[in-house]
């Protein structure tokens, strides 16, 4: 049965999707089975895997406004054990459209509920808002990542997303937890770097994952080539670094 775990951050530019990307092929690569969900109008994580955006016929937003399955949704992408449910600009209609729904929080949970058992890890990329297609992120998830850019406003709209999930927590899903937080575009040479590192320390103690994310070109690059870094140059310091995540997160599981 899958764990659900949400990549969430309001903040746009904080390597949310770069996240939701290359977490979900190391994954895959260590032979877990792995479902990406694209919950982001700009659909950067579904061009991320190969697949042409302007060429899906169903996507996340067919599960929130017409009710379709995620089983009807869902593609095989190039990639060791990585499907993903893909998005487009679509999307960006879907929040006004669902806005009047009964249970409007959980229409993607009811969708994608049926399909948690063939998948060890469902990763859904948010996209960079607190509005109702995250809430229904966050109902469905188990857990969520944030991941936090190390510069000078690192921390800034945090407590809103927290508040956020503290509303979702008492609301709709009771039983979600926050899985990490997770430094990116990490440059140790910086004592801005080192600064921010202790604030978010203070802020998230005890839940700050030890793999940072370093700045670096192959990581910036590989998206425009439609592949996950570990597969675009496995052995550039970004691709180690996502395996490091992944790594980090299964061996939390099995304790």
């Amino acid at each position: 049965m899958a764990k659900i775990i949400a990549v969430s951050n309001q903040k746009g530019g904080v390597g949310k999707t770069t996240t939701a990307v290359n977490l979900s092929a190391a994954l895959g690569a260590l032979g877990k089975k792995v479902l990406l969900i694209d919950a982001d109008p700009q659909g950067n994580a579904t061009s991320g895997v190969a697949i042409d955006k302007s060429k899906v016929k169903m996507s996340t937003y067919n599960i929130l406004v017409d009710g379709a399955k995620a089983e009807e949704c869902v593609l095989t992408t190039p990639y060791q054990n990585l499907h993903v449910l893909p998005s487009n600009i679509n999307l960006a209609a879907a929040e006004l459209e669902i806005a009047d729904k009964p249970r409007r929080e959980s229409l993607l949970k009811k969708s994608v509920l049926p399909i948690k058992q063939y998948y060890d890890y469902i990763l859904i990329d948010c996209p960079p808002s607190l509005g109702l297609i995250t809430a229904n992120a966050l109902t469905v998830a188990d857990s969520f990542i944030v991941p936090i850019q190390c510069e000078y406003y690192a921390l800034e709209g945090l407590s809103q997303l927290m508040s956020t999930v503290r509303r979702i927590k008492r609301q709709y899903n009771d039983s979600i937890e926050l899985e990490g937080v997770l430094l990116t575009m990490y440059d140790g040479r910086l004592n801005l770097t080192q600064q921010v590192v202790e604030e978010v320390k203070k802020f998230f103690p005890g839940k700050v994952f030890g793999t940072v994310i370093n700045r670096g070109v192959r990581l910036s690059e590989a998206p425009s080539f439609g592949m996950p870094v570990i597969y675009y140059d496995k052995n550039c310091k970004g691709s180690i670094a996502y395996m490091e995540l992944a790594k980090e997160i299964i061996a939390k599981e099995r304790r």
